[in-house]
């Protein structure tokens, strides 16, 4: 091998070098100059989003409070022991959660940072073997145990990266967390001890919570497109590429997979597609929005997916839906509106609208049973706020606010029985696991109850 083919190689190799995605201290290589642009648009972005937010506004607001119809069964409250995934489980069917009470607060700890006052819906946090894992909005990941202690914390982001608001999401599979982020990065972490596995660029935002099946990782990027990842190294396996839309969503997009293996989409145009989990191939596409308000699709968001049996459950802005999960077909449509994921047990769809509106929906006609205004127990400059989450524990629905308060109410009647101001902010859906209420503040932090 003469000199010159040496040195041609040593260049091709430096090269090679210089272009990797990370480097072995699990910090990302973030040199060049095409990915300083993307990252200056990224920053660009999000300092748009809030003026975006205050111009712009196509929800429908419900504004009644409806007597209670008839008697609401529930099913018997189920021990639930870890939350590994956003929504819980596959299907996001929370339904009813076995917990005692929340009158003791076990844990109320400041650890990660708020950097930031975009102010964004984040994912709730994980539970698993009496740890729990969250992130901030710097890309921290936490794993501290139930007493606040940190096991340890992991950020993969090198100074470049500094200026940009971080929008985690993860999924615990077979002891390793997957993470996607809103810059583009795709990784995986031992849960155990926080080390990077892999880490992958792949340079457009994703735009939704994870679900991880059958050892492949689903998400949706900022461009509308579906992707399914290889879970050992983080290799693409396919991808389904559906409309875009002008404005990028700001919030997550629904995501969901049926014990069959068909997964269940809804993207930033407000389309919603069946999809094949193990081939890519849609099985079924419809749109959901009123195409008669052209910019509907610009501002769409949407709440998870719920799958119930043969239903796909979910609302958006302006409407929440029931549709036949095997033909596409529409069971029935309500001109109600809310991000928030319903909660369905037995008959009933549990709903609290965006304006604070806790409605009790039959599951087969959408005949609503009740209504209730959760937020005229707050003091009249209180109420103006929105709700951030709820979930449905041993007959009670715990709801959260902007603002911090925690409002519960009777799960037969509507009937509010509790309220209490316990944060400056939360921006997250409360979780119940292991016989306790966890809660992630505005200001990162933790909360306990049990």
């Amino acid at each position: 091998m003469n000199k010159k083919f040496k040195y041609l190689i040593f260049l091709l190799f430096f090269s090679l070098l210089l272009n990797c995605s990370f480097d072995r201290k699990s910090g990302v290589w973030s040199g060049s100059e095409k990915e300083k642009a993307r990252l200056s648009e990224i920053e660009k972005d999000q300092k748009e989003i809030l003026q975006t937010i205050k111009v712009y506004s196509s929800d429908t607001t419900f504004s009644e409070e409806i007597l209670p119809k008839k008697e609401v069964i529930l099913s018997n409250p189920k021990q639930n022991l870890i939350w590994v995934m956003p929504g819980l489980n596959l299907q996001n069917n929370t339904s009813h959660i076995y917990l005692t009470s929340i009158k003791n607060k076990f844990l109320k700890k400041k650890i990660g940072k708020n950097k930031f006052s975009i102010s964004q819906i984040m994912q709730s946090p994980l539970s698993i073997n009496n740890n729990i894992i969250f992130s901030d909005d710097t890309g921290t990941i936490f794993n501290i145990n139930n007493a606040g202690k940190v096991n340890w914390k992991k950020n993969i982001y090198k100074k470049v990266y500094k200026k940009i608001y971080k929008n985690l999401a993860f999924s615990i599979y077979n002891r390793v967390i997957y993470v996607a982020d809103n810059i583009g990065f795709v990784y995986a972490v031992n849960l155990e001890n926080g080390k990077v596995i892999w880490i992958k660029n792949h340079g457009i935002p994703f735009k939704s919570k994870i679900k991880v099946y059958k050892n492949k990782m689903y998400v949706i990027d900022q461009d509308n497109r579906l992707l399914s990842f290889n879970i050992k190294e983080g290799t693409k396996i396919w991808d389904v590429r559906t409309i875009t839309s002008f404005i990028k969503s700001q919030t997550f997009l629904a995501l969901a997979i049926s014990k069959n293996g068909k997964l269940i989409m809804i993207n930033s145009s407000g389309d919603l597609l069946k999809v094949d989990a193990s081939k890519g191939s849609i099985n079924w596409a419809l749109n959901t929005t009123d195409t008669s308000f052209a910019h509907d699709t610009d501002f769409f968001k949407t709440s998870d997916a719920v799958i119930d049996k043969n239903n796909v459950i979910f609302s958006t802005a302006s409407s929440i839906y029931s549709f036949k999960l095997d033909s596409g077909l529409i069971n029935w449509k309500k001109n109600i509106g809310s991000t928030n994921t319903p909660v369905v047990d037995n008959d009933n769809i549990f709903f609290v609208t965006d304006n604070g509106y806790f409605l009790n929906i039959n599951k087969n006609s959408g005949e609503i049973t009740w209504s209730t205004n959760v937020l005229k127990v707050l003091k009249k400059r209180k109420r103006k706020t929105n709700i951030s989450g709820f979930i449905m524990g041993s007959g009670k629905i715990y709801i959260t606010t902007f603002n911090g308060h925690l409002i519960v109410c009777s799960a037969s009647s509507g009937k509010i029985e509790y309220s209490k101001k316990i944060a400056d902010s939360i921006s997250t859906s409360p979780i119940i696991s292991n016989n306790s209420l966890l809660i992630l503040t505005g200001n990162s932090r933790i909360l306990g109850f049990n």
